[in-house]
């Protein structure tokens, strides 16, 4: 398919074009004047072969097409403006006898049905909400395309399952306006779901702010979330908003959310209920019109069966629900995101490209990542600085890191049988060897305390 017209155009330079298809001269030339009242530009075909003659030298926003046509019919118009535009809005129009037809033309991806004789206030009606969903649909197109072609990090990478899964889910959720509950462990990439979200739906020009629920005590949250009054404590000087009028008509993350405080839940779930807030120390209800987005990396199910998190805000919050999944659940992600890592850490230091040796990739292959992605982007910027020549080796890694996975892979057997006693001894002599006599990282990768390990070492000798 051929590059679309539409977004090689300027959107507020250019009327939406629209094509008319219709064998009634008198209906083609109605629809055509409700469309041009409406400030767009129309085309009309009287049949079905001219509106694809059309279709192929083209793209339009709006198609508007009989479905009773003889020759080529409206069910072939619109599977060919299906098929070469599919962000195109078709909406079909058929007599009353026909209106299981047109439900089926709906199935096959027309936007809505006006039946005949065909009323002027409802037509505008449909077409006002066609154009909206255009409008949307290209918006979205528009910013994956940015994404695709700017030369900095892509939010979301990875073309693993898990990930493929979240990148579908994400599409089909950004454009509503619904509160999003995103779960998923400490470090996954839960404010970069947000963010994407917020990027590709409809509040995408207004903004995005985000607080970290968990970082304030139940007082500064209030005021960072709702703002105050002059007045309303001691050294409020002049009046403060907080952030959800700040997000007015723009998105709002809500951070660790699940360690918000009783108090703190019931006003969140007011402000949620409601669409409105009130200052510390005001009287005044203020509207606000903010996309709630909310995240944890707690079982909320949970906290609601132990009473530590209301269920009715739980379900507030829990309208769709997105899960990330972390970094041991996609680890055919790591070499992406490993070379993702490594490129920005050696573009901060100002350093030629490194390259990521076999041998470093394959320790970060077998290591579980409990930090996750984050966890990752640490450890690649610590071995961006620790390297010397032009590829980062095992060694660039951290100690412990390199220590725990050469733990998990089998050591060295031995032909002879020994005792369980014998055999502990050897294990022990070969981790502490593996992290280079550090006796607080052997601990750490035993998975036993320091002074467990001291008397084990003083009891085989290996002191």
């Amino acid at each position: 398919m051929t590059q679309s017209p539409v977004l090689d155009r300027p959107q507020a330079l250019v009327r939406p074009q629209a094509l008319v298809v219709d064998d009634e001269a008198i209906a083609r030339e109605n629809l055509a004047h409700i469309l041009t009242r409406q400030g767009m530009e129309v085309a009309t075909a009287p049949d079905g072969r001219a509106a694809l003659a059309e279709l192929d030298k083209r793209e339009f926003d709006l198609v508007l097409t009989d479905l009773m046509m003889e020759g080529v019919d409206g069910f072939a118009v619109l599977r060919r403006a299906k098929e070469l535009y599919p962000d195109t809005e078709v909406l079909v129009i058929t007599g009353h006898p026909a209106v299981d037809t047109a439900v089926e033309a709906m199935r096959l991806g027309a936007y809505h049905y006006l039946p005949k004789p065909i009323e002027l206030a409802e037509a505008r009606v449909l077409v006002d909400k066609a154009m909206e969903k255009r409008r949307l649909s290209l918006e979205v197109r528009d910013l994956r395309r940015q994404v695709a072609a700017q030369s900095g990090p892509v939010p979301l990478l990875g073309s693993s399952p898990a990930m493929e899964e979240l990148k579908r889910t994400i599409a089909r959720v950004a454009a509503a306006d619904s509160t999003v509950l995103i779960l998923g462990e400490t470090g996954t990439g839960k404010e970069l779901v947000a963010r994407t979200l917020h990027a590709l739906g409809r509040r995408s020009s207004r903004r995005f702010l985000a607080i970290n629920c968990g970082a304030f005590n139940e007082e500064l949250l209030e005021n960072e979330l709702f703002g105050h009054e002059a007045g309303a404590f001691s050294g409020a000087t002049r009046q403060k908003k907080g952030l959800f009028e700040a997000a007015d008509t723009g998105t709002l993350f809500l951070d660790e959310v699940g360690e918000t405080a009783p108090a703190m839940q019931v006003k969140l779930l007011r402000a949620l209920q409601e669409r409105t807030i009130r200052r510390v120390g005001g009287t005044a209800d203020i509207a606000v019109d903010v996309r709630i987005m909310a995240a944890t990396n707690k079982d909320l199910k949970d906290e609601v069966a132990s009473g530590n998190f209301r269920q009715d805000l739980y379900y507030r919050l829990n309208v769709i629900t997105i899960y990330v999944p972390p970094l041991a659940e996609r680890r055919g992600d790591i070499p992406l995101l490993s070379r993702h890592f490594l490129d920005k850490a050696a573009r901060a230091l100002d350093k030629p490209r490194l390259a990521l040796s076999a041998e470093a990739l394959a320790v970060l292959e077998h290591y579980p990542f409990p930090g996750n992605v984050r966890e990752l982007e640490n450890i690649l910027e610590r071995a961006a600085v620790m390297a010397d020549g032009p590829a980062v080796l095992p060694e660039h890694l951290p100690p412990d890191l390199a220590c725990m996975v050469a733990v998990q892979r089998v050591a060295p057997a031995s032909n002879e049988p020994v005792t369980l006693e014998e055999n502990e001894r050897r294990h022990i002599a070969w981790v502490l060897d593996h992290c280079g006599r550090n006796k607080t990282q052997a601990a750490k990768t035993l998975g036993i305390d320091r002074a467990s390990l001291w008397r084990k070492l003083k009891r085989f000798g290996l002191e």
